[in-house]
This record gives structure tokens, C-alpha cells and sequence, in this order.
């Protein structure tokens, strides 16, 4: 009647989009120019998606929505989605 979901699987740890090859970069610079990688890290609704959903550590993400809320102040990016 009911499926039993299996409680062992283990999820493989998602890879940080601003990592070089595995590697952290030095220093922790995300460039706001870079709309293709800024543009996988927010939503439709033009929101920063969350750490735990993308997979990045937490200097990266600091970087990233720096990066985010920089090209929306330039105009690069819009502040809410279509």
C-alpha cells in the first residue's frame, strides 16, 4: 500500500559554483560583471537563492550576494523578477 523510502541514501555534497576546479579562489572575489553565474544564483522572482539550494560556502555566498546587490545598483540585474 505505502512505498518505504530509503532512509540510508546519501545525497552527494553539491559543488560550490565559485570554486575553481575545487578550489577556493584568494581572495574571495565574485565579479558583478559576470551575469551568467549571477543569473544561476537567483531565482525567477530575481531572489538570492539560499546557500543550502546552490551549495555554496559561506564566503562565498557573502561574495555572491555582494556581487548581486552591486550589478543591481548598476543596473546589470533587475531587483524582482518578470
Amino acid at each position: 500500500m505505502f512505498k518505504r523510502r530509503n532512509k540510508n541514501k546519501k545525497k552527494a555534497p553539491k559543488k560550490d559554483p565559485v570554486y575553481v576546479d575545487g578550489i577556493r579562489p584568494r581572495p574571495m572575489y565574485v565579479d558583478y560583471k559576470d551575469l551568467e553565474l549571477l543569473g544561476k544564483l537567483t531565482n525567477r522572482h530575481g531572489r538570492i537563492v539560499s546557500r543550502r539550494k546552490t551549495g555554496c560556502h559561506a564566503a562565498s555566498q557573502h561574495a555572491i550576494s555582494k556581487a548581486i546587490k552591486r550589478a543591481r545598483f548598476m543596473g546589470l540585474m533587475p531587483y524582482v523578477g518578470d
